[in-house]
């Protein structure tokens, strides 16, 4: 859904049908109950605002929603799989929650590894480079982590006997993180990559999910601690050419099933009916 969202939603001000979201992902196999199931969850969450017309419902973006796809569009189309840039300095992070917290810890990790950072030892998550910790805290709904009194953030850099190679070994699992662009590779790097897949929208839509995955579980390694053959540097290349492969057929797919509706600030939950022409990232 994120997926769809990002590429045919997001920065063009209107609101997507959901029944043809149904259509949409019906060639994906799934079930009309589990669409609606998942936007009835992402409106629950502020990730999507619903919209009215008569006896039909649209789904818009909010501004929630908004950060979450622009930076995962970031992700994706900037910051990219291999780190080239990095300068030699790492963030540290250190916290201590109470079980009584237990909700707000487990959320605090959640957005630590996707921030990049890397547990190193009980209670002390490690990252290359200087992160934006403002934004990770500020993403986690908890009052208790607006002062410092649970939360300690360093910047530093490894002195010896500790090497960077070192930090990357014991924070990181390498090994995993290769494994899973070994499998994007696998049923990607083909000459027909999922021909069973009902067209190129589909395909496109799986491909932007397998590679937004990816780039979600990615601490972003310093390129100089990893091996040569480091396989996100295939896979980053076989994202971007099959991306370019699916964008124009895809289009014409969705803009001939998709049913959108402008959305007016100023007139509440009464979108503006119509079809649009879409175009993909």
């Amino acid at each position: 859904m994120f997926s769809f969202l990002g590429i045919y939603v997001l920065g063009r001000g209107t609101a997507v049908y959901s029944g043809s979201l149904i259509e949409v992902f019906a060639r994906l196999g799934v079930s009309e109950e589990a669409v609606r199931s998942t936007l009835a969850r992402m409106a629950k969450r502020n990730l999507l605002a619903r919209h009215r017309r008569g006896r039909k419902t649209y789904f818009g973006l909010t501004e929630r929603a908004e950060q979450v796809l622009e930076d995962g569009g970031r992700r994706v189309w900037e910051t990219g799989a291999v780190n080239r840039e990095w300068d030699g300095t790492w963030t540290l992070f250190g916290f201590s929650l109470p079980d009584s917290l237990r909700t707000t810890r487990h959320d605090l990790r959640s957005q630590l590894v996707w921030a990049g950072f890397g547990l190193l030892q009980s209670g002390l998550w490690v990252a290359p480079g200087t992160k934006d910790v403002g934004a990770i805290l500020s993403s986690v709904e908890s009052d208790d982590l607006r002062g410092g009194d649970h939360v300690t953030v360093l910047q530093a850099r490894a002195l010896a006997p500790t090497e960077s190679a070192d930090l990357v070994r014991k924070a990181f699992d390498t090994e995993q993180i290769a494994a899973r662009y070994r499998a994007f590779l696998d049923r990607w790097d083909t000459a027909r990559p999922l021909p069973a897949a009902a067209d190129d929208l589909a395909r496109q839509l799986l491909l932007h999910t397998d590679w937004l995955q990816l780039i979600r579980q990615d601490p972003h390694l310093p390129a100089e601690h990893l091996p040569r053959d480091w396989p996100a540097i295939r896979a980053e290349h076989v994202f971007h050419t099959l991306a370019r492969v699916y964008e124009a057929p895809a289009a014409r797919l969705a803009a001939a099933v998709v049913e959108t509706a402008g959305v007016r600030p100023d007139t509440g939950d009464e979108p503006d009916r119509g079809r649009t022409t879409l175009s993909s990232h």
